[in-house]
């Protein structure tokens, strides 16, 4: 093997160190690298070493394997610095440090020879302390003592031939496997048993395997292209917590870039490619790097190593951050790769070893991302945006708008002499004649027997309202189940529900036309409400709780007095809204009605009366003005509009048919960002962490927001850099629309499912924490008391159903 360069390559993001040209095809081989060295056969029986931080250092050769060497690793440690290499005949262990002043000495170097004729080794792993060595030969795997030629262990189980097996490196009793009969299994190395094994995942076999330590996961690829995150729990009861495609995955980035491109004058003017290819995840490595702009828990990027290039993929949010594809950089030696071997650097560098698929090439390729831009600038802030105000108001702002309320009207001008119109009764009540009574027949009887009271003190009545505690930050989700019950006798579904700001009482809108109003411990005989013509699809508390508003698919809306079987207003119809009002809600303290029908986002100023004249019934009294119509940029029906109502905010987020959101300031009445391709559907569904008057947050919180999308999950997202953090898909969602919410804490979120589950998800894991079940049909929605930690579900057959922590009984003291 002769070096044909080194330092190759002038793109600021990889870099090819070193290349190597080699007797015979490698395409297939594990090779080793570590922050300091990397390792590759050399005339197919000795092993080179080559020292990554010194490059004027002669490259270490090692002999000792009579057969072809088939695999490579390095230790975890880094003092001593071990490196295991497996042919058909042996499976030996290097000092390399020993290694090294062996050859400074004049004495030809050696190794411990751990296991012998164990057939064609694959691949090799060695435990988190260097103690023992999985090597993988046809369908077993061989656990070896790392000092003495011992085999601890032979697991066999799968049905076809092994491709790589890992240790857990927060357990080292535990391995998994994965195989040519496109499975993993976990292994109990204590018992020599399996603990889990998992169904078919793919119709190609897996190819790579990882753990993730900070998310407690384990990620397998596979040769389509397709990769999976599992979670490893105590019970090894793993479950799916992510499922993506590379090649979709890229598309969906490069329609990204291709949006965002004017803007930033290309990010990293990938060129599409208009062959569509495989991309076999031939190796998945983790890259520790925390952005200082964005904090929501650890970050899961991964690098995943593909025949065309490098993708640098986010597993919390199925994004992809960055693509390196070899047609993009025409100064390196391999366009074709057959294998990898990666390793994190220094200073947020990676080290990669890259075999040819084709040629008899090695390239040693350095990314260093820091200070590169790339990733920063597809996460810079956007400044301005935040759902908190940090400007007052414009004299020109929509929101400045008042509503003039009439005055009252002059008294009537009457002659000197005219006699002024006065009533005949001056009594506010008249007396009955009573002509239409029975006669009386008892006659009038004193009473002597009343006793005298003796004057005591005089008793004031004070209305002593309740204290208002705080939410409790620390308890766990809510998963016990506490009150089921059926809003009608008739199956229909729960279009909507929604808590009182204070937590008492709780609407729901019906597909059968009709509101219903809960005590929030869901005991008595509810309040029913009437006169839509079609199924509620929305309804909302004003924040005072005296007024509350339902909008209907009929397209007319209606604002309630609490407790008045009457609107106080219905507005809309056929001739004021062409098409159904989405997202109807009371906004800016109740300054505003804010409502979406069709491209428009509509602003009200209204005054309400909820006074009536015997005579003039039917006359509304209450007052509603149009202030600003505002537009979608792409002209897209509106889906889902979110706002917040407990505190000035000048930020509303709508989303559109198109499947973007745009975010707009209201204090300038614009479209102030957008983001396309938010999900692959239509957004159905938006709502903002609110918290609640029970609970304080701190005030970045404020800014992050869910989204849900059929086919597409849940996603998190950030409105200061208007990007996904977070991605929650273990629910189904594949033709309802199943809604999330925010806890009033900001620790937990919800989701309803079709799989008759609700499911709660820890904020910072993309995996959930508990799996709600005992419903009855399809879960629409999910809602939190701002006032308790409870949970409320509504499901498709019109089914309510109420949920509390399991650690405690918790004491609610609402009427």
């Amino acid at each position: 093997m002769d070096g044909c360069g080194e330092g190759r390559g002038t793109n600021r993001l990889m870099v090819e160190k070193l290349s190597l040209s080699c007797d015979r095809l490698l395409s297939h081989l594990q090779l080793a690298c570590c922050p300091s060295h990397c390792a590759s056969p050399l005339q197919g029986k000795d092993l080179l070493i080559h020292c990554l931080l010194d490059p004027e250092l002669k490259a270490l050769r090692l002999t000792g394997h009579h057969g072809d060497i088939s695999a490579m690793v390095f230790g975890t440690g880094r003092d001593p610095l071990l490196l295991c290499s497996a042919s058909a005949d042996y499976v030996i262990v290097w000092d390399i440090r020993r290694c090294y002043r062996r050859t400074r000495e004049g004495v030809v170097a050696s190794g411990t020879v751990i296991g012998t004729l164990l057939g064609k080794v694959v691949h090799l792993s060695f435990c988190p302390c260097d103690e023992r060595v999985a090597a993988c030969s046809g369908a077993k795997v061989y656990i070896l003592n790392s000092n003495i030629e011992e085999v601890l262990s032979v697991l066999a189980g799968h049905l076809g031939p092994l491709t790589a097996a890992e240790f857990c490196p927060w357990n080292k009793d535990i391995l998994v496997s994965i195989s040519e009969d496109r499975t993993f299994k976990v292994w109990g190395l204590k018992m020599e048993q399996i603990l889990y094994q998992s169904a078919v995942l793919s119709a190609s076999p897996l190819l790579s395997v990882l753990f993730l330590e900070k998310s407690r996961q384990l990620v397998t690829g596979a040769a389509d292209g397709q990769v999976w995150s599992f979670t490893l729990p105590e019970d090894h009861r793993c479950h799916l917590v992510t499922k993506l495609d590379l090649h979709k995955v890229q598309q969906r980035h490069q329609r990204h870039l291709d949006t965002v491109a004017p803007q930033t004058g290309g990010v990293l003017g990938i060129t599409p490619d208009p062959v569509e290819t495989a991309k076999p995840v031939l190796r998945i490595c983790a890259y520790d790097r925390r952005l200082p702009d964005i904090d929501h828990g650890q970050q899961s990027w991964v690098w995943m190593g593909s025949s065309d290039g490098l993708y640098l993929v986010d597993l919390g949010t199925s994004e992809l951050h960055m693509t390196l594809l070899f047609r993009d950089h025409p100064n390196l030696s391999i366009t074709m790769a057959g294998s990898w071997a990666m390793s994190q650097g220094l200073d947020n560098s990676m080290i990669f070893v890259v075999t040819s698929l084709f040629e008899a090439l090695v390239s040693v390729l350095e990314v260093r991302l820091l200070g590169s831009g790339s990733v920063d600038n597809l996460c810079q802030h956007l400044e301005g945006l935040s759902v908190m105000p940090s400007a007052p108001l414009i004299p020109e702002s929509p929101l400045n708008a008042e509503l003039k309320k009439k005055g009252p009207k002059p008294p009537t001008k009457t002659g000197k002499r005219g006699v002024k119109e006065q009533p005949l009764v001056f009594h506010t009540q008249v007396k009955s004649s009573g002509y239409t009574q029975s006669p009386r027949m008892t006659m009038f009887s004193p009473k002597t027997n009343v006793q005298k009271k003796t004057p005591g003190p005089t008793k004031t009545k004070r209305k002593i309202g309740c204290l208002v505690s705080d939410y409790p930050g620390d308890t766990a989700a809510p998963s016990v189940p506490h009150t089921n019950l059926s809003t009608v006798k008739t199956p229909t579904p729960v279009c909507c529900a929604q808590y009182s700001g204070d937590g008492k009482q709780i609407l729901c809108g019906l597909g059968d036309r009709s509101v219903l109003l809960y005590k929030s411990s869901l005991t008595g005989t509810p309040a029913v409400y009437t006169g839509h013509d079609k199924a509620v699809s929305s309804v909302a508390w004003s924040h005072s709780r005296q007024w509350w508003l339902s909008a209907s698919e009929d397209r007319t809306l209606r604002i309630w007095p609490t407790g008045s079987p009457e609107p106080a207003v219905t507005m809309g119809g056929d001739e004021k809204f062409s098409k159904t009002i989405r997202g109807a809600q009371f906004y800016y303290l109740d300054k505003f009605l804010l409502l979406a029908s069709g491209p428009s986002l509509h602003l009200y100023l209204y005054h309400l009366d909820n006074t009536q004249d015997d005579i003039k019934r039917y006359q509304q009294r209450s007052a509603i003005k149009l202030t600003r119509c505002l537009e979608t940029k792409s002209g897209t029906d509106i889906t889902a509009v979110s706002v917040i109502n407990d505190f000035y905010s000048y930020i509303v987020l709508v989303s559109g048919a198109d499947r973007s959101i745009q975010v707009l300031d209201m204090n300038t009445g614009t479209v102030a960002s957008q983001l396309p391709d938010a999900h692959s559907r239509a957004v159905h569904h938006i709502t903002q962490n609110k918290g609640s008057m029970f609970s304080s947050q701190t005030p970045d919180s404020y800014n992050l927001f869910l989204t849900s999308a059929v086919t597409d999950g849940v996603k998190l997202w950030d409105l200061r850099t208007l990007r996904c953090v977070r991605r929650y898909e273990n629910h189904l969602n594949r033709c309802h629309p199943c809604t999330a919410a925010f806890s009033p804490c900001g620790r937990f979120i919800a989701s309803g499912s079709e799989d008759n589950c609700a499911y709660v998800y820890d904020i910072r894991s993309s995996s959930y924490l508990h799996k709600l079940q005992r419903h009855s049909d399809t879960i629409l929605n999910v809602t939190f008391n701002p006032a308790t930690p409870e949970l409320l579900t509504g499901t498709l057959d019109g089914r309510l159903s109420l949920f509390r922590p399991g650690n405690a009984a918790i004491s609610v003291a609402l009427s």
